[in-house]
């Protein structure tokens, strides 16, 4: 029978030092996953159009959990009413079906405020 050799414990890295510096350069990138990245961009087109549009609307970005794998913009009244302008549940494959031209959007807006 073999003797029992007594395995080496893995040597720990070490912690490196944070330069503020190093925090500043990386202060800007994003490192969720690609999947979420797309979603983000997405919502950020869609509220810059229609912030062009209308110049006092407030745009609020997944103010609840979302439901997985969706992108729906919908547009609540002041009497509290909730208005879906565009919806990407039922839509795709392929997946670029699923997010609307945030253009489209600002005009369905438009024609909801009227």
């Amino acid at each position: 029978m073999a003797p029992k050799v007594r395995k080496r414990k893995a040597k720990e890295p070490e912690a490196k030092a944070v330069n503020s510096e190093d925090v500043k350069a990386n202060a800007g990138v994003d490192t969720l996953p690609k999947r979420s990245r797309v979603y983000g961009r997405n919502a950020d087109a869609v509220s810059q159009a229609l912030r062009r549009t209308v110049a006092n609307v407030v745009v609020e970005i997944n103010p609840e959990t979302p439901r997985r794998n969706s992108f729906e913009v919908s547009l609540v009244k002041e009497d509290g009413r909730t208005v879906e302008l565009w919806s990407g549940i039922k839509k795709g494959p392929p997946r670029k079906l699923k997010f609307p031209e945030p253009e489209k959007v600002a005009d369905m807006l438009k024609s909801s405020l009227v």
